[in-house]
């Protein structure tokens, strides 16, 4: 399971709407807080947390597809490093 992290201060970017949809997969836990402590990057640009680490983007609908790539990459690395592990 995935987490991602949303500051209800951000949504003036449209990240409510990135939201709506992560909240569609089941791999995806989406969690929304009054405030993720990233103030300067919150009221700049469309951001999310993925499992910890900060996601941004230009626009709504690239934080979406940051955010998938974000989750693919971080799978695969878990992928190779399980991989590895079965190895030793």
């Amino acid at each position: 399971m995935h987490i991602v992290e949303f500051c209800v201060s951000n949504m003036h970017h449209g990240t409510d709407k990135v939201l709506e949809r992560l909240e569609q997969d089941p791999r995806i836990e989406v969690i929304e807080y009054g405030c993720l402590g990233n103030c300067g990057e919150c009221y700049l640009s469309p951001y999310a947390l993925v499992n910890g680490e900060s996601v941004v983007a230009e626009s709504a609908d690239q934080l979406f597809d940051l955010i998938q790539q974000e989750i693919d990459k971080q799978e695969a690395d878990k992928a190779a490093l399980d991989k590895l592990l079965d190895d030793l």
